[in-house]
């Protein structure tokens, strides 16, 4: 069983590794939406496989780090695509978060990435 959490943020970001005049070399904006997975077998006592209030608090300093930044800026994500920014987030809560399933980050209300750390 996987329960799931919706965050979004928003950020700037710019693609230095594409050709010149991509249009995706320049500055420019995302509204990001990123859906968190976990995975397991829900806690007898409780019911629940995590409170989505861990998980949300879990979340919380990944969103502090790139909303209303530019993306670039954050160590690590000097190439920020859509896919370079699902494996940091991935990376990043994986420690705090072991029954991590997989990630979903959406750039676009239609484009987007799934990841499962593979």
């Amino acid at each position: 069983m996987e329960i799931y959490k919706e965050f979004s943020f928003d950020s700037a970001h710019f693609l230095p590794n594409v050709p010149e005049g991509h249009k995706c070399k320049n500055m420019h904006g995302h509204t990001y939406k990123l859906k968190v997975f976990i995975q397991g077998k829900p806690d007898e006592h409780y019911g629940w496989i995590m409170d989505f209030k861990e998980l949300k608090d879990a979340i919380a300093p990944i969103i502090d780090t790139l909303d209303h930044k530019l993306i670039n800026d954050v160590p690590g994500l000097q190439n920020p695509t859509a896919e370079n920014i699902t494996i940091w987030i991935w990376n990043t809560l994986k420690p705090v978060l072991p029954k991590l399933s997989r990630i979903e980050l959406y750039e676009t209300p239609t484009t987007g990435v799934i990841y499962s750390g593979e």
